[in-house]
């Protein structure tokens, strides 16, 4: 292999856990401050008698067990996005980087 080929395999490949810390704190902070600037906007919504803010943020509590649309919501919320960010950012890299390796 020439050291041309060397540096363009190097160039060409990501390091994913670089990318997976990335996306996991865009994603975390992303939910954080949407849950944030709608605990501070409020505007509740009234559902079967139970004032509800942000429904549709709401339905995250669906997947991240223990998350709300509160402070509090808020930092597990974040926990939350940044855990699966990070691991959908080490996925895309190894699989972008797997690519790679088979161009040869």
């Amino acid at each position: 292999m020439s050291e041309e080929e060397k540096l363009l395999k190097a160039v060409a490949r990501l390091n994913a856990t670089s990318l997976g810390l990335i996306l996991g704190l865009l994603l975390g902070l992303v939910i954080f401050l949407a849950t944030n600037w709608l605990v501070i906007k409020g505007g509740p919504v009234t559902r079967g008698g139970k004032e509800i803010i942000g429904p549709h943020l709401q339905l995250l509590s669906q997947f991240f067990i223990g998350y709300s649309v509160s402070f509090l919501g808020s930092i597990i919320g974040f926990l939350y996005g940044f855990a699966v960010g990070t691991l959908g950012g080490a996925l895309i890299g190894w699989i972008y980087n797997w690519i790679v390796d088979l161009k040869k």
